[in-house]
């Protein structure tokens, strides 16, 4: 089958359909990791998006049930140069093309990704439609100019869990996994043998859920939280009344000045000084809550391979990012430090409070699949909340 990707500024491609037969509109963005294609397409922060790879071979070591980052994939639609028509992995449970069939969501190969991902570094990430339907492309450049976009748009009520719930109650997600012969065929029960044995979990924390990913909460659970997940629009009231020693914020969709619900709640935990870590969306909700502005990025920061500067301690982390809003450094109240930039184009990555025990990051310390760089970052948290303990 055909199929076809067509952007607002009237661009267009075609290429080979894979993946379910549809039709999706979405912010056509850039990823530039080279593995990791799973842990992209069920990362909820990719809601309301189309994702380009950048890396020219996607596909070649399929899908399995257990390297998914939340509920489902969540992307709008998939774009790659090539798909690999071999799936060669012991650990695969079926192809990418079945994957996102069975999920409702198109993709399309055969795209030349590298001057897509040149306009769009020169553009700007651009609205766009996705089809294997075939659509004209009149149609589809009509279809993509229509769409709304992510700017003011709450997408997180769409990914957030609508119930709470304590995560890995009986240790059986959370251990760091080691290669064993045969641990493909493992059962339930058997798969915690084949994990690094989890300390206690001696530190209730809440988790507010704006679109978490699980190896954020297997971190978590593998420094001793006992981590309690909340839904996004969870009042601060409730989620202190089971008295926490810290509360994590989670990554998550879309533009975070169209989440007041969220910030009220996080000034409110703020001023409660219960310790305090977000990241990614979180990150810049807690900016809000502190008195800061977000603003739009024009492409983005999305893939494994982004720099940042931690000024407390001179090193270079290379980071595994996924944003297109970014924290205006400029707006935040004097007791808040800017100590980590971005060193492609110096936006804020990271600050921390003078005098309230809490702190944040724009990127992903808990990196799955890698790098590993920024990992410390949940000792960090631990320590704190010890601290104030």
């Amino acid at each position: 089958m055909k199929a076809i990707l067509a952007l607002e500024d009237g661009s267009v491609w075609h290429g080979t359909a894979f993946g379910a037969r549809a039709t999706a509109c979405g912010e056509v963005c850039f990823n530039t990791s080279m593995t990791g294609y799973q842990e992209i397409l069920t990362d909820p922060s990719y809601k309301g998006q189309i994702v380009t790879m950048t890396y020219p071979h996607i596909g070649n070591y399929g899908v399995n049930a257990v390297d998914v980052e939340s509920w489902r994939p969540h992307v709008s639609g998939f774009v790659v140069r090539e798909l690999s028509p071999v799936v060669s992995n012991w650990r695969a449970d079926k192809s990418l093309a079945a994957y996102l069939e069975e999920n409702g969501i198109p993709g399309i190969a055969g795209v030349d990704t590298r001057a897509l991902t040149k306009k769009l570094r020169v553009r700007g990430v651009l609205n766009g439609l996705i089809s294997t339907e075939g659509l004209s492309e009149e149609e589809a450049v009509a279809r993509a100019r229509a769409w709304p976009g992510l700017v003011g748009v709450d997408y997180v009520r769409e990914v957030t869990h609508a119930e709470a719930f304590v995560w890995d109650a009986q240790d059986r997600q959370s251990g760091s996994f080691r290669l064993t012969f045969g641990s493909d065929t493992a059962t339930a029960e058997q798969r915690p043998a084949l994990c690094a044995p989890l300390p206690p979990a001696d530190i209730p924390i809440v988790a507010y859920d704006f679109g978490i990913k699980y190896n954020i909460l297997r971190r978590l659970r593998q420094h001793g939280f006992r981590v309690q997940v909340v839904p996004a629009h969870t009042p601060a009231a409730e989620a202190l009344r089971s008295k926490p020693a810290g509360i994590f914020l989670s990554n998550g969709p879309g533009d975070p000045a169209a989440l007041p619900y969220a910030v009220s709640a996080v000034a409110e935990l703020v001023k409660s000084g219960v310790p305090m870590f977000g990241i990614c969306l979180g990150h810049q909700i807690l900016g809000q809550a502190l008195g800061g502005k977000t603003f739009k990025l024009k492409f983005g920061h999305r893939g494994a391979n982004q720099p940042v500067k931690d000024f407390e301690t001179g090193r270079v982390e290379i980071t595994s990012q996924n944003h297109g809003f970014a924290v205006e450094a400029a707006s935040l109240p004097p007791e808040v430090v800017v100590n980590r930039v971005n060193l492609n184009d110096q936006t804020v990555e990271g600050f921390r409070h003078k005098t309230r025990p809490l702190f944040c990051v724009q990127y992903h310390p808990e990196a799955s699949p890698g790098p590993h760089d920024s990992t410390p970052l949940f000792a960090e948290f631990r320590r704190l909340v010890e601290t104030r303990g």
